[in-house]
């Protein structure tokens, strides 16, 4: 953008006046070249009128908007760990409860507005107690991380993995109908079973029980959840007897 002459009449000196935004803006398009020359050029500036401290006050506005701009790039990428750090869980690399709720909060508006399927998927971990027990917390958590591992492998970028507290995890997956999603619950603990997770060598008895709902429209987040934790919990229930 031009610096605009103030229009004075022949034989007085005209007064020019840079915005910020527009240093800024030729600052933007001239930063690889990184000369005053091209940002003269990319003004309109005449070259009769870029005395001393004009182009002082020039490259003193340019480096301005560079600390600027660096700042708020840092700022960006500070923010954006701050909110994957916030969102992870304290021991897997997939979310933690809350960021599992709200992701479930947002699924279920997404299936109302668009009358689209969507399913949760509600695992809890057989014999983990005896993992602990028998080869301490740190197999314990070589279990957590395999089998967080192995689930996010099982499903799509667009579904969610998390982590709902202990040796529970959650599922949400988008565009899937209840028994979709029961073709995928039930290859899990068949995997487990045909690769188990071992220790030291040592192949490991974990198993998983789940239960599967559908995303309903009427239910908030914490309602669904509870649903799918009851038929999880029954299903477990069945294997004990």
């Amino acid at each position: 953008m031009k610096i605009r002459s103030t229009g004075h009449p022949a034989g007085t000196t005209p007064t020019n006046t840079i915005s910020p935004e527009n240093a800024a803006k030729a600052y933007s398009k001239t930063a690889a070249a990184g000369t005053i020359t091209d940002t003269i050029s990319i003004l309109g500036i005449p070259e009769t009128e870029m005395t001393l401290k004009v182009r002082q006050a020039i490259m003193t506005l340019m480096e301005e908007v560079d600390k600027l701009r660096r700042s708020v790039d840092g700022m960006s990428k500070r923010l954006a760990a701050a909110e994957k750090l916030a969102d992870q869980d304290s021991l897997l690399p997939i979310y933690n409860r809350r960021a599992f709720i709200r992701e479930l909060t947002r699924m279920k508006a997404s299936a109302e507005r668009y009358n689209s399927n969507a399913s949760l998927v509600y695992i809890d971990l057989d014999n983990f107690k005896e993992v602990n027990d028998t080869y301490g917390h740190r197999a314990g958590d070589h279990v957590l991380l395999e089998l967080s591992q192995r689930l996010v492998a099982s499903v799509r970028e667009t579904d969610i993995v998390g982590r709902l507290g202990g040796d529970e995890f959650g599922l949400i997956l988008s565009h899937t109908n209840q028994d979709a999603a029961a073709i995928l619950a039930i290859r899990l603990p068949q995997e487990l079973k045909d690769n188990p997770i071992t220790w030291n060598g040592t192949p490991l008895e974990v198993g998983m029980s789940y239960g599967i709902v559908m995303i309903e429209p009427g239910l908030d987040a914490l309602d669904t959840m509870e649903l799918a934790d009851d038929e999880m919990y029954q299903q477990k229930q069945k294997k004990n007897l």
